[in-house]
């Protein structure tokens, strides 16, 4: 896989080498150079499996957010502390928005 500068997996570049080890399988299904064909599968692979670990990561990310959001919002409601429970709803639903932007389709 080609995680980014810090070892991390990202979709984007997971969709790119996806994209492009289908192109090259093809080019080499066309020409019938299997060199090419199976370059072009590893490629694809590498990329899908780049692409859902970093949507794997998103999601996991997703939810420590969501439910660090519910406790602070909660202890806020509980204490009075009306500032914290507005910052752990929004926590909270930054979370939920991150997890459903990353849920397996």
């Amino acid at each position: 896989m080609s995680y980014n500068n810090n070892g991390e997996p990202n979709k984007s570049t997971g969709q790119y080498h996806s994209m492009k080890g289908n192109l090259v399988e093809t080019i080499g299904n066309l020409t019938g150079a299997e060199s090419w064909q199976q370059s072009g599968k590893e490629e694809h692979a590498q990329g899908e499996a780049e692409y859902k670990a970093a949507q794997a990561k998103g999601y996991a990310e997703g939810t420590m957010d969501r439910l660090g959001g519910k406790k602070d919002a909660v202890v806020g409601a509980i204490t009075g502390d009306r500032q914290q429970e507005a910052s752990g709803n929004i926590r909270h639903d930054k979370g939920e928005a991150q997890q459903e932007f990353n849920k397996n389709a």
